[in-house]
């Protein structure tokens, strides 16, 4: 089953705009999300809460082999952003190729752009961008002990 929250680059584009004309704020977030979590569930709850809709930008499966090794991801994309569409706080899900958001996020523009405290502000992929135009770049509090890799580890240890 898909999701109408799943869509491509132009269609999130289009969606955003609408929004955007509506007077409505736009948070962008994006991450892998590989295995879902409490961490990560915290973390876009913190984000939807910076404006009216929240838009998360999901590493294709090519870029999270480069980016976490081959090993990953443990699950294919389609399955990712379906979980991600399923949350009440998420209102869309987009796919991108590259490495980085930064592409994406100067087709959406958000009025906020969120990553983790993990990121300071200043080193977030797309965040002077974000500025020029005046949209801000937050982080949001992590949630202790709740990682992905600590995830896989446990599970590669058999505990």
């Amino acid at each position: 089953m898909t999701s109408a929250k799943v869509v491509g680059r132009a269609d999130a584009g289009a969606r955003v705009a609408d929004w955007r004309a509506r007077k409505q704020a736009v948070v962008f977030t994006n991450g892998v999300f590989d295995l879902l979590h409490r961490g990560h569930v915290d973390a876009l709850l913190a984000a939807r809460a910076k404006g009216d809709h929240l838009v998360v930008g999901v590493n294709d499966d090519a870029s999270v082999t480069r980016l976490k090794g081959h090993a990953r991801p443990l699950t294919p994309l389609d399955d990712r952003m379906a979980v991600l569409a399923a949350l009440e706080c998420v209102d869309l899900v987009t796919p991108f190729a590259e490495d980085t958001p930064e592409v994406l996020i100067r087709v959406l523009r958000p009025d906020v752009l969120v990553k983790g405290a993990d990121y300071a502000a200043d080193d977030i992929a797309g965040g002077d961008f974000v500025k020029s135009y005046g949209g801000r770049v937050e982080t949001v509090a992590l949630t202790p002990g709740r990682s992905t890799s600590a995830l896989v580890e446990k599970i590669r240890q058999g505990s």
